[in-house]
């Protein structure tokens, strides 16, 4: 009985460290973007997570890049979300 307990903590346990680890990733790469973007260099997708996508917006002198990269939990997939704002180079 203590069998299946043990593998949904270790599926729980492994699911909380994907998500982390894609958020930092997710955080990295909104930033890189952002200030890619703020320089007038095109938007590259080269440091993004697999499966993620990322929306670019301009706001007055700053740009505004979100994130979202899709974590597989074992039972259904959610996402996370990350974002960075720069200061556009003149």
């Amino acid at each position: 009985m203590s069998l299946p307990v043990l593998v949904l903590l270790l599926l729980a346990g492994l699911t909380a460290v994907d998500a982390t680890s894609t958020r930092q990733r997710c955080e990295d790469a909104a930033r890189d973007v952002a200030l890619a973007v703020a320089r007038g260099e095109p938007a590259s997708s080269a440091h993004l997570p697999p499966g993620a996508t990322f929306a670019v917006g301009h706001d007055g002198d700053r740009v505004r890049v979100e994130v979202t990269a899709p974590v597989f939990a074992g039972w259904r997939r959610f996402t996370v979300h990350a974002d960075a704002t720069a200061a556009v180079e003149q």
